[in-house]
This record gives structure tokens, sequence and C-alpha cells, in this order.
């Protein structure tokens, strides 16, 4: 971790903040208030967990938002501070409320374990070997690495993907946050399959910083058992 949790949060801010000026922010009411109820609800299963398990300082920083942009872009993220973002690219894989916090607890597991920071020091190292964070900061190169960094960069020439750890890390606190928040965890599964059998050619934005394959959907098996003691089909 090579830049501060406060350059973070701030850099987290504002790069948000023009990700939704630039838009153009959805104006299907139906998909967006879809966006923020499931939103809302993994959110709140999210805390729940940080603060049982001993993170109560890291669960009072975050200051959910949830935003759907229109766009084609199979794609989904979530910065520091719980800053959310969908696009409705993704929504005909996610399919219903479960899908969805399928991506959403997936998404802010990235977040929450701070695998985003610690692929923005890997950019940095890349970018400035042991040049100063502090003379990045203000680099143009500095930001295209936070673009990148934390899966804003659809635009870019190249997305760094998230390790093998990452991911399975992802995956695991993804499927305990939808089911403390009352969805199915075992949908994952399916959303996975629907996203590994894309066959248009074109690789999604989704893929490419979370590739999808047949381990995985054997590991999201594996943790099913586990998962399922999370499960609260009242909420």
């Amino acid at each position: 971790m090579l830049v501060p949790k406060s350059h973070i949060a701030a850099q987290s801010a504002t790069a948000y903040r023009a990700v939704v000026k630039k838009g153009p922010l959805s104006t299907d009411k139906d998909k967006v208030v879809q966006i923020q109820r499931v939103g809302k609800r993994v959110s709140a299963a999210t805390e729940k967990y940080l603060r049982q398990h001993g993170y109560g300082d890291l669960a009072s920083q975050l200051n959910w938002e949830f935003n759907l942009i229109e766009n084609e872009q199979q794609n989904a993220w979530c910065m520091p501070g719980g800053k959310v973002m969908f696009y409705t690219g993704i929504l005909p894989y996610t399919q219903d409320d479960a899908g969805v916090a399928v991506v959403m607890g997936h998404e802010i597991a990235h977040a929450v374990a701070g695998h985003g920071a610690e692929r923005l020091s890997q950019q940095l190292l890349l970018i400035g070997g042991a040049v100063a964070v502090s003379e990045l900061a203000e680099d143009s190169e500095y930001r295209d690495a936070y673009l990148v960094a934390y899966g804003l960069g659809g635009e870019l020439a190249a997305i760094l993907p998230y390790s093998r750890l990452h991911e399975t890390e992802a995956d695991q606190m993804g499927l305990i946050f939808m089911a403390m928040a009352g969805y199915n965890p075992q949908v994952a599964v399916e959303f996975w399959q629907r996203m590994a059998a894309e066959k248009n050619g074109v690789m999604p934005a989704f893929l490419s910083t979370h590739p999808s394959d047949k381990k995985r959907i054997r590991q999201l098996r594996k943790f099913m058992p586990e998962t399922m003691q999370y499960y609260n089909p009242a909420q």
C-alpha cells in the first residue's frame, strides 16, 4: 500500500463525481430503483459483517452511493468509501435482484478488502519506481493509473486484472454479503456461468478484470456450504 488511505478516499470521491457527471445516468426508473434497492440491502449486510468481525472503524467510513450508467458496457465497480457504479449492459446477465446482489457483493468485497489500493500501488511502481507518491499525485499518468486500478479504465488500452487471490477473496466475501442481505448465494454460480458463456467474440469489460472459468465456479460451489449458513431468506 503506497498511497495513504486519506488520499485514496479523496481521489475516490473526485473520480466518482467525474464519472457521474459524464454519465449518462440511466433514466429507466425501474432499473435505477433496483440497483439502489439491492445496494441498500447488501451495503447494510456488509457493515453488519464488518462490525461483527472487528472492523467497525471501516464500516463507519463507508458513505454509500449507487448509480446506474446507460452504457452497453458489461461492467460494475465499487470504489473505497462505498461508491458503486453499475452499467446497464450487465443487467441482462444479472437478470433479477439476486443476480445484481452477486455483482454488488463481489465489487463491494474488492473495495472493503483494499484490492483496488493494492492494484494502484502496483501501477505506481510500474510508472514511477521509487518516485514519491506526492509527486505522482499531480501527474496525469498517476490519474490514469488510478482509473485503471479501480476498473474505470474501460476506454484505456489495458485494464490491470485482479490477482487470483483477490478474486477468490472477493468471491467468498461477496457470497457472504449477499447471503446476509437475504439473497440466495447459489444464484452466483448461474450468474458466472452466463458471463462465461458470452460468445459474441468481444470480452466483456467485467470479465477483463474478473476472469470467469471452471475453476471459479468450482470454488463458488466449495464456498457454498459455509455461505449458506449466513443466508436468511426472511430479509
